[in-house]
């Protein structure tokens, strides 16, 4: 449904015998054209991924490259998500599926090591990646660089930092989240590139929040959370 509403579905492949008449009726008033097939056929396409009887036709996104993060027209408060790394294709549409919920500008990604914008991570994203506009770029840390040139703070999720994201108020203006990869967090380049680095609380017996889990709670608890809000002595 969400790639029918962002107008990215080219064909509608619908298993024979399935009744989904919203999608159908959707796909009809845009005029994206509906056929029925075998589930083995679903299969074959989905290539693993779990299709629940459906599936749209959509081209990959097109994606933003380094340069665009310097010259593109942020909003004055534009959020923007970064994924230093991450690998898992769940974890990189959940994040997405976050960013865009919470207004995000854009998502930048890596392009080696980590996880794209894969059908995978756009089912994880329950389409919010034909929604969201992605950067992906080869240097973090440059990336970050152009970012501070558009006037944004860049803050960085870090377990081993010293003040936790309830301490103080968040940034205003323009504010890059940084979340680092499943195994090592934040690398030291990203780190270091960081105006800013804040840890989430950690108060039961897990040392860790998965990235996915850690920006939604970094862009809800800390970035979105209202003004007055921070934690008291």
């Amino acid at each position: 449904m969400e790639a029918l509403a962002a107008g990215a579905a080219r064909r509608l492949l619908v298993e024979r015998g399935l009744r989904v008449p919203d999608l159908v009726r959707e796909a009809s008033a845009r005029g994206v054209p509906v056929e029925e097939a075998d589930a083995e056929r679903l299969d074959a396409l989905s290539e693993g991924v779990r299709h629940q009887g459906v599936a749209a036709e959509v081209p990959p996104p097109a994606t933003l490259g380094e340069r665009d993060l310097a010259l593109r027209e942020w909003p004055e408060d534009a959020i923007v998500v970064v994924l230093d790394g991450v690998e898992d294709p769940q974890n990189v549409g959940s994040a997405a599926r976050s960013a865009e919920a919470a207004g995000a500008s854009a998502l930048v990604l890596r392009d080696r090591r980590a996880a794209g914008v894969t059908p995978a991570a756009i089912r994880a994203s329950a389409g919010a990646l034909l929604h969201l506009p992605v950067a992906v770029v080869a240097n973090i840390p440059r990336a970050l660089g152009r970012l501070k040139d558009a006037g944004f703070t860049v803050v960085g999720l870090d377990g081993d930092a010293g003040p936790d994201a309830f301490e103080g108020p968040p940034p205003e203006g323009r504010v890059a989240l940084v979340a680092g990869s499943e195994e090592r967090g934040l690398s030291r380049l990203a780190r270091e590139a960081c105006d800013t680095l804040v840890a989430l609380p950690m108060r039961g017996r897990v040392g860790s929040l998965n990235a996915a889990a850690a920006v939604a709670a970094g862009l809800y608890g800390f970035l979105l959370r209202p003004a007055g809000h921070e934690k008291q002595e």
